[in-house]
């Protein structure tokens, strides 16, 4: 999760998200070298005297600069289109977890295991316990098994709600009435951290999301328990 001195990105969690930080520095890269050509340039004009005898038209910098930054968009356009390509892609799933966005909470249901569903409210700065994350931490979290294709599907019972988690690089909205869906490969254990990312409403920001990522052992015995405490 982002702490207060974080100026980057999150660490990532599965592929995806590494490219998704490849391109970023990719992007940032390109923009560093346009930045400095342009500063340099801005920068000499002080010393310029602005006088040339033999100065009538400028054809070939006139197709240099009409040209050079179409290509500089086509290296940024490519890796761009395949990242949203990958993004897409559904590569037969594991688990599906359906997300139901209401104000001003998530609601979960594992639709393959004999629908386990539960809520997920965030837990009040009053109640939260003293190695907790104030205005981030849950009381039901999302369980999940590691090296895993996970299929997400989003929807919202009110108004438009955005599951969000940096970590994984999944961003999708939750709109009544449609049913987005994506998916995810978390590729390490650990807690990773999200929050509704639409402007939904005053409380919107306070919609956490915590996913729990676990070998795929306790997983299994995870959904044994709470099936059987659902019988």
């Amino acid at each position: 999760m982002s702490t207060w001195a974080n100026l980057g990105l999150q660490d990532s969690a599965s592929p995806l998200m590494e490219q998704l930080i490849f391109f970023h520095d990719h992007a940032l890269l390109i923009l560093v070298m346009i930045t400095v050509l342009v500063g340099y340039l801005m920068f000499m004009l002080f010393f310029n005297n602005y006088i040339n005898r033999f100065l009538l038209h400028g054809q070939l910098i006139e197709m240099i600069w009409t040209i050079l930054p179409a290509i500089i968009l086509l290296f940024i356009a490519f890796p761009s289109l395949r990242l949203l390509y990958l993004l897409d892609e559904i590569n037969e799933p594991s688990v599906t977890l359906k997300s139901i966005g209401h104000q001003w909470y998530w609601s979960y249901e594992y639709s393959d295991f004999n629908n386990v569903e539960f809520d997920s409210y965030m837990i009040p700065t009053n109640e939260i316990s003293t190695d907790g994350f104030r205005l981030l931490d849950v009381d039901n979290r999302i369980v999940l098994p590691m090296n895993s294709q996970i299929r997400i599907l989003v929807t919202a019972a009110d108004v438009i709600h955005s599951w969000t988690v940096p970590a994984l690089g999944v961003k999708v909205d939750g709109t009544p009435g449609r049913l987005n869906q994506t998916n995810f490969f978390i590729n390490r254990p650990g807690l990773f951290y999200g929050q509704c990312s639409e402007i939904c409403g005053a409380n919107h920001s306070f919609m956490p999301i915590v996913i729990e990522s676990v070998p795929v052992n306790y997983f299994i015995k995870w959904i044994s328990n709470n099936v059987n405490s659902s019988l």
